[in-house]
């Protein structure tokens, strides 16, 4: 029998319902071993080797599989022939409910095979849902409707204030991390730089990519006032690893100073330079969701620590990045509650840290963070939660930084 973990900060973690924010949805329809297999890799399913034989693979079967009413470490055979049996629906719901996730910021700007909308997400979930603007889905809009190179930029920010303005936005993200990597210019784009790049673009087609054109997509998100989420590390073969590493924005970033939040998505193995930016630069913050399903929560711990060496408290949220296999939003809920619960509570043991701090960073980093930078509600506390109220201490709005 495998130890339950003990001890306050780990029945603390266990019972804080996480804001998670940022995720997509998860598929609609039934999966057979060969779909399911697809989406547990960010490559590919290659002839011989099973992505159930990775670290993701070995998780899903381990903290994944009783979930289903399966034994823990069920083989993929049964334990795909159990996700059929119960449906797409049943399945979804009780990973989601098992995550134990109250809130959903959910990235509704990449959907390749039907997901569940940030609505349907929250109904399954039992949750709340908001959304999350993926900005080069706007700009490639604009250009698929027809539009003039010299009305381009005011065409993609006009389109960009629309977009936002929709019910339940808040926040906005980009991907240029994808499509250019981070050693751009970081100046602001001159409008004839804008017109001229919009020209090449729009006579050549396909995706967003040209590097004028990404500066500017970032520069508008600054002008949108919402906090912008920005893809960095690990991701699809489509990325290009050395290119997506945070600290070259550095320049960018002390340009936009006293603008929005900046939100670092994922991050590893880049985690360290995600920490210093967020220890030096006030509007910088990070997570490292994504990374943690993969290492699964055997070494969730890990990546949690080099993260936490030097950035501030405030400074750290929760995400899961789950797109696809509802098992992901399960998985990143885990890996998180029991990596920092783990790393916390060795250092209340060792007296480095009090108890009562470690509460509080597990409140802020679960939860707290995420609703003050996003402007969602406070969370409601039961009359025993003995974690002191962040919200008491002196916090400046980050929005107005």
């Amino acid at each position: 029998m495998t130890a339950t973990p003990a001890g306050p900060v780990h029945d603390a973690l266990a019972a804080q319902p996480l804001v998670d924010h940022h995720c997509h949805g998860v598929v609609t329809g039934d999966l057979d071993r060969a779909g399911l297999e697809s989406l547990l890799t960010e490559g590919a399913a290659w002839p011989g080797i099973s992505p159930f034989d990775t670290p993701v693979g070995v998780a899903v079967r381990r903290h994944c599989a009783p979930v289903l009413g399966l034994p823990r470490h069920a083989s993929p055979r049964d334990y795909v022939a159990r996700r059929s049996a119960l449906g797409a629906d049943e399945v979804n719901r009780r990973f989601l409910r098992a995550a134990g996730t109250a809130v959903f910021c959910v990235d509704t700007g990449y959907a390749p095979l039907p997901l569940t909308s940030p609505r349907e997400l929250a109904e399954a979930a039992g949750g709340t849902a908001h959304e999350v603007v993926r900005l080069e889905s706007v700009a490639e809009a604009v250009a698929r409707a027809g539009v003039e190179p010299d009305a381009y930029a005011a065409g993609f920010r006009r389109a960009a204030e629309e977009a936002v303005r929709r019910p339940g936005v808040v926040a906005v993200k980009s991907v240029a991390a994808y499509r250019t990597g981070f050693g751009l210019d970081p100046a602001r784009p001159a409008e004839a730089e804008v017109t001229e790049a919009a020209r090449r673009w729009l006579a050549a087609g396909g995706r967003l990519a040209d590097p004028v054109l990404v500066r500017h997509l970032l520069w508008t998100a600054v002008d949108l006032g919402l906090p912008l989420q920005l893809h960095t590390g690990f991701g699809d073969n489509d990325l290009r690893l050395h290119r997506a590493d945070p600290a070259l924005l550095t320049d960018w970033l002390r340009l936009t100073a006293g603008t929005v939040p900046v939100l670092l998505l994922h991050c590893w193995p880049f985690q360290r330079q995600a920490a210093y930016l967020a220890a030096v630069f006030e509007h910088v913050y990070l997570d490292v969701g994504l990374a943690l399903h993969h290492v699964g929560p055997a070494r969730a711990r890990a990546v949690l620590e080099e993260a936490l060496e030097i950035t501030p408290f405030r400074k750290l949220l929760y995400s899961s990045d789950a797109f696809g296999p509802a098992e992901f939003h399960l998985l990143g809920a885990v890996s998180f509650r029991q990596g920092l619960a783990a790393l916390l509570q060795d250092r209340v043991d060792a007296d480095e840290l009090s108890l009562t701090d470690a509460l509080r960073v597990v409140r802020w980093t679960a939860s707290a963070n995420a609703r003050r930078l996003y402007g969602l509600p406070a969370e409601t506390e039961p009359d025993s939660e003995p974690v002191p109220d962040p919200e008491t201490e002196p916090d400046p709005d980050p929005r107005r930084v």
